[in-house]
């Protein structure tokens, strides 16, 4: 799908015109052109990116091919930018959608295979705003990116959540429950965040320089206030990551420490049944000669002895701390 604005002078004044109306657009110095394929089929990608645009084949070909990190890369003539995005669609498990832009003196072109909420907040209030929205592609970059990285909040919020809901589980009552599986879950979203939020905000920093033609003076501090948002987002990721460790930790431990109480109560059971099984076993055996057995006394002596050495095994069981 081809979506597509037109800005004079930072206003709206055409919207998703036709390819032959993109060309004539695109020669128009006065004009600002936003153009965004979404999930485009293999001829929109050769019709936009190579016949109206003419970019570079390897800048196209990272488009098509998934890309893990982020980055930018200056080709003299625009930047090319591959950014992460959360995904609209995301239910459960946190997961993001490759998002790729091409920024020039005056346009800007944004690929992406999923839907994103950015683009469609960006869009619409491109549609429904009256004034003036961007006199340059690199506000209409910067107001893409920012409403990107503010997505991420609610990723964030969610994993605090579940990383306060494994706190309350490790340290409460009931510790039946096997949390491993939950641990390396939000383990592995917080290492993922990790790894997409870092070289996003190393790539949006190079933006903040003012080394490229392609983004104003006067925006520089917009992307720099970026560049915050994604450091606090992954200072955030890092402080979560050590919650977890710690969490992980005391799960550990409160597990061998119930592992070593049950340990104790076992320990203690045998202490306290080994005089019966002495005694028991002596008495079990066949003699040919045992005066014991032919006194009255012989069985009340062996149970009282019985029970004096298992009240006494009780007493140093009970002072080692096992029962």
């Amino acid at each position: 799908m081809i979506r597509s604005f037109v800005f004079s002078e930072g206003k709206l004044v055409g919207r998703d015109l036709e390819v032959e109306a993109l060309r004539i657009v695109r020669a128009d110095k006065g004009l600002v052109l936003w153009v965004d394929l979404q999930d485009p089929t293999p001829e929109e990608i050769k019709t936009i990116l190579e016949g109206v645009f003419q970019f570079h084949p390897l800048a196209i070909e990272d488009c098509v091919s998934p890309t893990s990190l982020p980055k930018v890369e200056d080709y003299d003539e625009y930047l090319f930018l591959v950014m992460h995005a959360v995904d609209f669609t995301q239910t459960e498990k946190f997961s993001t959608t490759e998002l790729d832009l091409f920024l020039g003196k005056d346009y800007l072109v944004t690929f992406h295979r999923a839907k994103l909420k950015s683009i469609d907040l960006a869009m619409d209030r491109c549609a429904k705003t009256s004034g003036v929205i961007a006199r340059g592609p690199d506000r209409l970059a910067h107001s893409v990116l920012d409403l990107l990285v503010d997505n991420y909040k609610p990723v964030t919020d969610e994993l605090r959540a579940e990383l306060e809901v494994i706190e309350g589980r490790v340290l409460g009552e009931d510790t039946t429950k096997d949390l491993i599986p939950e641990l390396l879950q939000v383990r592995s979203e917080i290492s993922h965040l990790r790894q997409i939020i870092r070289p996003q905000r190393d790539t949006v920093n190079r933006l903040t320089h003012g080394d490229t033609k392609m983004i104003r003076g006067v925006m520089l501090p917009y992307f720099r206030d970026l560049r915050d948002n994604l450091i606090r987002i992954d200072e955030t990721a890092a402080t979560y990551a050590d919650q977890l460790l710690i969490s992980f930790d005391l799960y550990l431990s409160r597990s061998d420490f119930q592992a070593n109480e049950g340990i104790k109560a076992l320990t203690a059971l045998t202490a306290l049944t080994l005089p019966a099984t002495l005694v028991g076993t002596w008495y079990g055996m066949n003699f040919e000669h045992m005066p014991e057995l032919k006194s009255p006394y012989g069985y009340p002596s062996a149970l009282i002895v019985t029970v004096l050495l298992t009240y006494w095994m009780w007493r140093w069981c009970k002072r080692r701390g096992w029962i």
